[in-house]
């Protein structure tokens, strides 16, 4: 049974509060001084401390200082006649602490002790949803969300890897308050053999395996949107395919023989910048200005670090939620996360926090970050040794002028696969993309004789 301490002076307030959180399912231990409540802290571990502000022997922020680490309870409650007490304990920050005014209500009691540990804080908002940060570059995404989800117009998404195109074109969804669903593909996960088949269907027996008729991704996504994850890896012959039925809203599944209408949004998103996507042949000229009718470039997250707060908050209570802990952050943890580069991007901020989520001791509240937070992608600006320095400088591709996009991807992938021991499938997990696209760059690679 989940215990309280409720520490107050006023014996008439105690004897008339004890039982009713007791009715509660709780154990109540009581106690009227600094001392007596030190000591209890120093004995028992608490579900909640009730505690009062001003006490005979000193403040209720004198226990709150002796409090140790593996003791703390899960949530704190000052309780006091006095509503100006809001603005301090406001102050005092930490999502484990709130205030109770007498005299007490007994719904607001309730609320209290038997509310989950882990709630949504107001220090972020998610916006259309599902994106966090507050930054100028996000306010302007947040911009043109709005603006384009107003109209049916294909956006293509573009950003490094990590960055959360597949959390913008959600947002985009959510915004246009579409009547159909948001389905999603991954262009370079599927085969050439099998894409035809999974944009538009196909009929039984239209190939060996079609044992059944099968709706296509257009049609699934009718009056909805239809997400197109890694789109520049589609072959460039089946994109003409593609481009028909952007330009006519009409699909014919493999093996049949009449036209189905469809009506959808299509988000498409490419890690690839516009110089590579020309200069690669990654994708039709008359493809790229169907997709692309609104551009939107996402921002990586060491362009706006001062969201990282934020996005870490809105990480680590996903994880208390999901675990029943109640992990905070504290200065310490947030200097070192706001101190490296995060090449990859807020996938890789949120894999370091899980990772840290799983080391901390569950004795104690603060997260604790594992030694290093160094990826094969970059280095903290703050923790480059000189002998990191020099192997970077021995790499034969360097990041400057005059190095094509084409070496510097050569380069980090053969860089990756080294530092993973050749582990194909690690590797592109590091790397943000793919297995099937690995596969097809280590190929292209082996053909041009690189």
């Amino acid at each position: 049974m989940q215990r309280v301490l409720l520490v107050d002076d006023d014996e008439n307030f105690t004897s008339a509060v004890s039982p009713l959180i007791e009715n509660m399912g709780f154990t109540v231990d009581v106690a009227d001084s600094v001392s007596e409540a030190r000591s209890h802290l120093a004995r028992n571990r608490y579900h909640t401390l009730l505690l009062d502000l001003m006490l005979p022997e000193g403040s209720g922020f004198d226990v709150l200082d002796s409090l140790a680490l593996d003791r703390t309870p899960d949530q704190i409650a000052f309780v006091t006649g006095h509503s100006a007490i809001r603005s301090m304990v406001d102050h005092l920050a930490g999502p484990n602490m709130t205030y109770l005014v007498k005299p007490i209500e007994i719904k607001q009691l309730q609320e209290l002790l038997l509310r989950k540990k882990s709630t949504a804080p107001s220090t972020y908002k998610r916006h259309f949803g599902v994106l966090v940060g507050e930054s100028p570059a996000m306010q302007s995404l947040y911009d043109m969300i709005e603006k384009v989800a107003q109209t049916q117009a294909n956006v293509l998404i573009q950003g490094e890897s990590g960055t959360g195109k597949e959390l913008v074109a959600q947002a985009i969804h959510n915004a246009s308050a579409a009547q159909g669903p948001l389905v999603a593909a991954n262009c370079g996960a599927i085969s050439a053999e099998l894409i035809g088949s999974e944009l538009f269907g196909h009929e039984k027996g239209a190939f060996t395996g079609a044992v059944a008729r099968k709706p296509g991704l257009f049609e699934r996504a009718n009056d909805g949107t239809l997400f197109l994850d890694e789109v520049t890896e589609m072959p460039i012959d089946q994109q003409p395919n593609l481009l028909r039925v952007l330009e006519t809203g009409k699909v014919t599944r493999l093996g049949g023989t009449s036209e189905l209408e469809v009506s959808c949004r299509v988000v498409s998103a490419t890690n690839r910048s516009n110089e590579n996507i020309a200069d690669g042949g990654h994708l039709r000229e008359d493809i790229y200005f169907r997709l692309a009718v609104f551009p939107l470039q996402l921002p990586p997250l060491r362009d706006r670090k001062e969201d990282i707060p934020l996005l870490a908050q809105s990480f680590i209570d996903q994880m208390n939620e999901e675990y029943g802990t109640s992990y905070t952050l504290d200065n310490h943890v947030l200097d070192a996360l706001l101190s490296y580069d995060w090449p990859g991007n807020v996938r890789e901020l949120r894999h370091a926090l899980h990772r840290a989520f799983i080391l901390s001791d569950r004795n104690q509240n603060t997260l604790t970050l594992p030694p290093q937070l160094g990826s094969p992608f970059g280095r903290s600006s703050t923790t480059t040794t000189n002998s990191e320095e020099n192997q970077a400088s021995d790499s034969p591709v360097q990041l400057e002028a005059g190095n094509t996009i084409e070496a510097m991807e050569k380069q980090l992938i053969a860089n990756t696969l080294e530092a993973v021991d050749g582990n194909k499938k690690q590797a592109a997990e590091l790397l943000g993309i793919s297995l099937k696209t690995l596969y097809n760059r280590l190929n292209q690679y082996k053909q041009d004789g690189q």
